[in-house]
């Protein structure tokens, strides 16, 4: 499940990710990437990851769906999470990405926040 936070920066998606990734999460997440997009600015992104387990098939699909339509559109993406394999992913996500990507643990969670605003 994916809960939308409060990011108080026009350009930051800030979201909760709890337990398994659907469909319909990814589906109200994409009016916020257009809403970004159309005033000409790149997303940044800020996951705060509590007790993730992954997608299911159709949320997985329609994730790759919008990365890969929106992949040119991405800024910063900050993930804070406590888990090894997290940062693992953010390390490929980095690697595999054009944006800064940087993991910070779920004590850090102020200056993960602070990060990600910064320009």
């Amino acid at each position: 499940m994916i809960q939308i936070l409060d990011s108080e920066k026009e350009q930051v998606i800030a979201v909760k990710i709890e337990g398994n990734i659907s469909k319909k999460d990814i589906q109200k997440i994409h009016p916020l990437i257009h809403n970004i997009t159309s005033k000409g600015l790149k997303i940044r992104w800020y996951f705060e990851l509590e007790d993730f387990t992954g997608y299911d098939l159709e949320g997985l699909l329609q994730d790759l769906k919008v990365d890969t339509a929106h992949l040119d559109d991405y800024g910063k993406m900050v993930m804070v999470g406590d888990k090894k394999w997290q940062e693992l992913a953010t390390e490929a996500t980095d690697f595999f990405s054009d944006s800064e990507v940087r993991f910070f643990e779920s004590d850090q969670k102020e200056e993960a926040i602070e990060w990600i605003k910064q320009p």
